[in-house]
């Protein structure tokens, strides 16, 4: 439990409150630790003047202090808010905290024995994986891992689209490239925009296409089944690459393949429960009813819709999960009206799951236009993004001791820094404009900002060996300053983060935290063996790196040894 959920539920109790207890942390330290304005909230309802109501609630605090021994003073503030100030000792004993458990402070048990499935990424065979995918990935791990902070038991999966036109209109142009079954990721690449382009533009060409789509689905044609199970391999080792780059592995990966047929067979078998219905020889869910809109899940010519292969991946999920008490699916916003049938059939068809789907959609990733070009002139490969950001990394610290092969190492982890910080720095729903030379900054508001800051405390520490022996203990006379204070917010805010499903919540408090610590550094001396405070200034340093390094894990980022 945390230390702010520890005093709502004191506040609640003594002042024998059902509702609950609104308690912020104040912008202005001079305001106290926390502020509530339960008085404002129940003068409403009682008809009392709100400071009277508060100076009464302040009282009834006061005579129970002694047996909750956490605040130097509780005062009312303006019209009737409370504020909370706490001892120094409190924040003593957090960094005590912090430093006995290390980088698993801020680890939660409020959801354990939950189950959550959370499904992102799906990059589809036989097409790029590009900066969409890239983006949903950062998204999808860093909601899987600040879910995690809470107890939950975590199930990563992602799908593929390995069935269907695109699937078609890369075999067809691998056949006419003839380059047989000598297929690499860049053939690929090449052959499904060649397909795509004589698909719109070729009568023929499109007909084939078609045609190749059936014996896909129908496996009737050996020499496109070998060339398809080929071209399937290379796309799924080639996504594989990119997972390792992003940090993230998948418990389970799922195929359209597999969805499709399962989801047609559950689809025609519920149009005798009225779930779905027959309309000009395809099977329909009709929207309208529920305030959506009609969709189709079997086409006309017999094939499964992605509709419908949603309902197959649900009883997928369903057989290997349940019970579970929520499915996540984090797409890309384009695909909004899409998940609101789907979801809405998924509970005529799974009751159970009724309040258990979540879709969480995000915007695009968007370049400043000149600043970089993609290798097809249309698709922004995921791989380009990363190269691009990591040697303008390399150009940065060049000029540093640091070996060839470790400054590799170094750009790369500075590189996806980076980039998901920029991503995940907002609310998820939004576009994000990444520009490669704010994103490497390290003036602030940036991954590099984050990593910097946490190496530069590490180092303190490593220069302090031998020296001063971190300690908790306070020193006289010592006043809290505000890195201290926030460091007592981080299992807060990984609680919020992880009930609101914002990793930006995250990144918010991180920044803060690490602009915090950088002048708590310029203004105190930490080694100095003649200062009988150094020894938990240094105590405030290590909490610092163990905090920072557990959040931009919780994020998906790395701190490199040195910077």
């Amino acid at each position: 439990m945390t230390l702010h959920h520890t005093i709502k539920q004191w506040i609640a109790q003594t002042l024998s409150i059902d509702d609950d207890v609104v308690l912020e942390y104040p912008g202005d330290a001079t305001h106290g630790d926390f502020a509530t304005n339960v008085a404002l909230i129940y003068a409403k309802q009682s008809g009392k003047n709100p400071r009277e109501l508060a100076e009464e609630f302040v009282t009834k605090l006061n005579v129970v202090l002694e047996h909750f021994d956490f605040f130097e003073s509780i005062q009312v503030a303006g019209p009737g808010f409370i504020n909370f100030k706490l001892k120094p000792e409190i924040f003593s004993s957090v960094i005590e905290k912090i430093n006995s458990v290390g980088v698993t402070f801020g680890e939660r048990t409020e959801v354990s024995g939950k189950k959550v499935v959370v499904e992102y990424t799906q990059p589809n065979v036989m097409k790029e994986f590009h900066v969409g995918h890239m983006m949903n990935n950062i998204i999808g791990e860093a909601v899987s891992r600040i879910i995690e902070s809470g107890g939950a038991e975590v199930v990563r999966a992602t799908y593929h689209g390995d069935v269907g036109l695109h699937v078609a209109k890369a075999v067809w142009g691998v056949i006419n490239m003839g380059v047989g079954t000598d297929i690499t990721i860049k053939i690929l690449g090449e052959a499904y925009a060649h397909g795509a382009k004589l698909y719109e533009t070729d009568e023929r060409a499109k007909a084939e296409i078609i045609e190749i789509n059936k014996k896909i689905y129908n496996k009737s044609d050996e020499q496109i089944n070998i060339l398809y199970e080929t071209g399937r391999q290379v796309s799924l080792h080639y996504f594989e690459s990119i997972y390792t780059r992003l940090g993230s592995t998948f418990n389970y990966h799922f195929y359209e393949s597999e969805s499709g047929p399962l989801g047609k067979k559950i689809v025609e078998e519920f149009v005798e429960h009225k779930v779905f219905e027959v309309s000009d020889g395809a099977v329909v869910f009709k929207g309208e009813s529920f305030g959506l809109h009609t969709r189709v899940y079997v086409s006309s010519l017999g094939l499964p819709t992605y509709e419908a292969k949603e309902v197959g991946l649900m009883q997928i999920k369903r057989d290997l999960f349940s019970p579970f008490d929520l499915s996540i699916t984090v797409t890309a916003n384009e695909q909004d009206a899409f998940f609101k049938v789907v979801e809405k059939s998924l509970e005529q068809v799974f009751p159970e799951l009724n309040e258990k789907l979540l879709h969480l959609s995000h915007g695009m990733l968007r370049l400043p236009s000149g600043k970089m070009s993609s290798r097809t002139g249309d698709v922004f490969r995921a791989e380009d993004i990363i190269d691009t950001v990591k040697e303008s990394a390399k150009e940065k610290i060049k000029d540093s001791l640091i070996s060839r092969e470790r400054e590799d190492v170094i750009a790369e982890i500075v590189a996806l820094g980076a980039i998901k910080y920029s991503i995940l720095r907002q609310a998820i729903g939004g576009d994000v404009v990444f520009d490669v030379s704010k994103a490497l900054s390290l003036e602030g508001d940036s991954g590099p900002y984050l990593q910097y800051a946490t190496v530069r405390a590490s180092t303190v520490l490593r220069k302090a060996e031998g020296l001063i022996h971190a300690n908790s203990e306070l020193p006289r006379g010592w006043r809290t300053t505000h890195v201290e204070r926030l460091l007592e917010r981080f299992p807060h805010t990984l609680r919020k983060s992880a009930g609101e499903y914002a990793p930006h919540t995250l990144v918010t408090y991180l920044t803060e935290l690490a602009g915090s610590f950088n002048s708590f550094y310029g203004n105190h001396k930490i080694i100095d063996v003649t200062d009988t405070s150094a020894p938990y200034k240094l105590a405030i340093t290590r909490s610092f790196v163990n905090v920072m390094t557990s959040g931009l894990h919780t994020l998906g980022i790395q701190v490199p040894e040195v910077m």
